[in-house]
């Protein structure tokens, strides 16, 4: 595996590991266990926060992901080094599954509120969510809400992908002058222009649900999660780069 820097070497080891597992285990065994689950979801386990930027979806899934981290994280990583770039990397991954979550939490505890408001408990709304049997006596407003919550409550997420963009944001701001080119458009585009572009797609899907170059199933808070997450470590290493007290000293 020549051209590739060992931190980044090792992490493609680890995903394709967990990928052939996947496929040669029991179908969904290692989704419920490691894919990040709804916290007010019983199959929701505190690990999932790590173990969910390792798990993909499908071939093309993992596939693209790995191209990205060897293409961006290669040239990252050299600049890093191995510890600061494992650091910065499990961190934008975890920025991106807390946006994730909080969007989650903003859309779903409105509708929750309201549910309850309406004279419904707790343990009814649990069992809704968790069996898909929906209460009686709810309305068609009401119906229509716990449709809403049982989608994000049953939801999980998978992938590298909020990680990864914030990779991509460190391969910005330190190779602005670099070209690259997307396959559907063999024009070259210098990263600070097309690293920005990606991301604000992905903003634009985030709020209108249109998908440009993703599946519709994609998790757009993540990648801005992540995205934005690499952009303050970023901001602030710049910031103390002369600081003799900073922490990779």
């Amino acid at each position: 595996m020549r051209g590739i820097t060992d931190t980044v070497k090792h992490l493609l080891i680890i995903n394709v590991l967990f990928f052939i597992a996947k496929m040669t285990m029991q179908p969904g065994l290692l989704d419920d266990l490691f894919a990040l689950h709804f916290p007010k979801n019983d199959a929701f386990k505190f690990w999932q926060i790590i173990t969910h930027m390792f798990m993909h979806g499908n071939f093309m899934h993992i596939l693209f992901n790995m191209f990205a981290l060897w293409m961006f994280g290669t040239a990252v990583e050299q600049v890093f080094g191995a510890r600061k770039f494992i650091f910065f990397y499990i961190s934008a991954g975890l920025g991106a599954a807390l946006v994730m979550l909080g969007t989650y939490y903003l859309q779903y505890l409105p509708l929750e509120s309201d549910i309850l408001s309406a004279g419904f408990t707790s343990s009814q709304i649990h069992e809704t969510m968790s069996t898909g049997r929906v209460m009686q006596g709810v309305n068609a407003v009401q119906t229509d809400q716990l449709q809403s919550m049982f989608y994000i409550f049953n939801s999980s997420m998978l992938g590298a992908s909020g990680a990864i963009f914030g990779v991509l944001v460190a391969f910005g701001m330190l190779y602005p002058e670099s070209k690259l080119m997307l396959i559907f458009l063999p024009v070259p585009i210098k990263a600070k222009y097309f690293i920005p572009g990606i991301i604000l797609l992905d903003f634009i899907s985030a709020v209108t649900g249109q998908s440009f170059f993703s599946p519709s199933n994609t998790a757009y808070a993540a990648h801005l999660g992540g995205a934005l997450t690499g952009f303050l470590m970023m901001w602030y290493w710049k910031k103390t780069q002369f600081n003799k007290n900073r922490w990779d000293r």
